[in-house]
């Protein structure tokens, strides 16, 4: 600025030309029409960031309650198959689990035919929400043999959990119906032979009232279809079940609506912009867990740029009067001389040292002065509004941070923060510690007490941020749920291997380690997948011996291998993560398994190996070698002592 300043002082002593007014002028609206044509991106871009976020955000509400159902479901199951025997605990489960989930339509426990012959040909314990009360009845009789159901027979003959068409659900008592979709597996007695089916099912208005209710604008609207592209939720109710989204295409073919009907048909996710009803509409869509159905946002494009229309149309409106205004004063300046250069000079200074706010002289001559006084004008306008813009980036960054710090703690809430000592327990006492080398990290750990055993588990997921951390978070509720029906270390990470590559899109991996202690013996039931391999210390120190298995999530048919170990009273089990051995110094030395087991020998031999101690001794020698180099991967620690004596 100040070489512009030294210019204007030394060349500036005639009139600007009229053309190169013209031609500045030409430029500024150029710039003007460049500039609506970038705000309407972005608004296309925030349109469709925003409704993309409340599609996610529907779709993981949609399917969290979907798979609160299998989980209901599956401990139900694992109630029932306890007591085959006993039909009047049936009617117990079933109504539980509608106490314990309001939303739930209704839930049916049902057995093969004369599987209690007391009870007669048909038993079904049938729960059902009648009003704001529950009514549990038998479902089964001559007039309602369930053993033809779809609901009874799909999970019989695919012989696996699956979740039906959503089908109306009649019920004669109240002479009332409703669509339902409902989530059916297969209950075995304890020969494994299949003695029945229990179902619990979701009321599609209620579903659809509740995906309807979201709206990312005024006039947008939800839809859901079915597999064979039924709608299911849509705002004119004569559609429902009654048309599917073809229908309109058989009288007006429309291929842009075919296309997206068969899009959603085949489960897929994405943006189309098609004409509905004479408007053109944007279309977000996305498949809905394992129900088959697809939901979808409809936002009409009014909505989304109206109000950029209407500010448009006044900015053009206010330019126009400007360049008239404009016209007016350049044909004005023309006639005036440059005598006040010096005056607009020393204000241009004040300007270029930082004072944005120096009022700039108001010159009203026709000359090239007054038209640099302009020029500076916009100049000063300009750097405010960088400054402006400057101090809304930073306050972004900083939500950012905040948001991270929340996810941060609502990470470590997941994890255990009480731990049992001698003073709760007389067979085990644990200690554990976390520390993410960012705001989030992808280490877990986790512990519970189940039937007189102590099932753990210590894992490390590939990668480090926000997506290692919701691996982390599915990783970890993976293992309590299918460690609640399963005491088998290899079977676990077995199940746990299954599940999680066949939802890994991202081919990201977890090595993990998973362990059953049995409280009264001290035997010890346990899994490597690919994880550093414990430190035993107690009589000596050593590793646990461990087979190599690969991490967790990379093939789903792996079979993972069982081994044993007697764990003897005052022996600690020291679990760890890559993040100890491999924590680095300044000079990108390794800590290593070599230090790791000189604390833990020092520990034991200075009486020092109950869990707290042998952590603290360990965080401590790791920060002494790390000293002041940043912290390259996450940190996780977990100890078990045995005290039973």
């Amino acid at each position: 600025m100040r070489k512009i300043i030294q210019y204007i002082r030394k060349k500036l002593s005639v009139r600007v030309s009229l053309w190169v007014v013209l031609f500045a002028t030409v430029i500024f609206v150029a710039a003007l029409g460049i500039m609506f044509y970038q705000s309407s991106k972005a608004i296309q871009q925030e349109a469709i960031s925003r409704a993309s976020q409340i599609l996610d955000k529907t779709s993981l509400y949609v399917e969290g309650i979907l798979n609160r159902v299998e989980v209901a479901s599956n401990m139900t199951k694992w109630l029932a198959e306890r007591h085959p025997d006993e039909p009047d605990s049936m009617f117990v489960y079933s109504r539980s689990m509608l106490l314990k989930n309001p939303d739930f339509y209704s839930c049916s426990i049902a057995f093969e035919a004369d599987h209690f012959k007391e009870k007669g040909r048909y038993f079904s314990a049938y729960t059902k929400h009648d009003g704001d009360s529950i009514r549990t009845i038998q479902g089964g009789s001559e007039n309602y043999q369930y053993f033809y159901m779809d609901w009874y027979l799909m999970p019989m003959l695919l012989d696996k959990p699956c979740w039906t068409e959503p089908y109306m659900d009649l019920d004669a008592a109240t002479n009332t119906s409703d669509m339902v979709t409902t989530y059916s597996q297969v209950i075995f007695d304890h020969q494994r032979r299949k003695i029945g089916v229990i179902n619990t099912s979701l009321s599609i208005s209620w579903l659809s009232h509740s995906i309807s209710s979201i709206k990312p604008y005024p006039n947008s609207y939800s839809i859901m279809v079915g597999r064979g592209g039924t709608y299911f939720v849509h705002p004119d109710s004569t559609k429902i079940t009654r048309q599917t989204i073809f229908t309109r295409t058989m009288e007006n073919p429309d291929t842009a609506l075919t296309a997206l009907g068969h899009a959603m048909q085949r489960g897929e996710e994405g943006m189309k912009l098609i004409n509905l009803d004479g408007e053109d509409c944007y279309v977000f869509y996305k498949p809905l867990g394992k129900t088959g159905c697809s939901m979808a946002i409809v936002c009409p494009e009014s909505d989304i740029f109206g109000s950029f229309k209407r500010v448009r149309r006044a900015v053009m409106a206010m330019v126009l009067l400007g360049l008239m205004l404009m016209l007016y004063f350049l044909i004005r300046i023309i006639t005036r001389e440059l005598s006040p250069l010096r005056r607009l000079a020393d204000e241009a200074e004040n300007i270029a040292s930082g004072h944005f706010d120096v009022q700039l002289p108001d010159l009203h001559r026709t000359d090239e002065i007054g038209q640099l006084s302009h020029s500076f004008a916009g100049m000063q306008q300009s750097l405010v509004q960088y400054i402006s813009e400057l101090k809304e980036t930073t306050s972004q960054k900083a939500s950012i941070e905040s948001e991270l710090h929340i996810a941060s703690s609502i990470q470590m809430g997941m994890l255990p923060d009480k731990f049992p000592t001698k003073a709760d327990r007389d067979d085990v006492q644990i200690y554990a510690s976390l520390t993410p080398a960012k705001d989030v990290g992808g280490d877990l750990f986790d512990f519970y007490f189940r039937d007189e055993k102590l099932f753990f588990c210590i894992g490390d997921v590939s990668g480090k941020g926000v997506p290692a951390s919701l691996f982390m978070a599915v990783t970890r509720a993976v293992f309590r749920t299918v460690s609640s029906h399963e005491s088998v270390p290899n079977r676990i990470m077995t199940r746990m291997n299954e599940i999680i590559v066949e939802m890994n899109k991202t081919h990201m991996f977890v090595t993990l380690f998973v362990g059953v202690l049995d409280l009264p013996t001290g035997l010890l039931h346990y899994c490597n997948a690919g994880h550093d391999a414990p430190v035993l210390v107690g009589d000596g120190v050593g590793e646990l011996p461990c087979d190599s298995n690969i991490p967790v999530g990379v093939m789903p048919l792996w079979q993972f291998t069982l081994q044993d170990a007697q764990i003897f009273p005052g022996t600690t089990i020291f679990l760890f993560t890559d993040g100890l051995t491999e924590a680095m110094d300044a000079e990108y030395a390794q800590f290593q398994i070599n230090r790791v087991t000189d604390v833990a020998t020092e520990a034991l031999a200075n009486h020092q190996h109950e869990p707290h101690q042998i952590v603290d001794l360990m965080t401590d020698a790791v920060h002494q070698f790390v000293s002041d180099a940043e912290q390259s991967d996450d940190l996780t620690m977990m100890a078990i002592q045995y005290i039973k004596k």
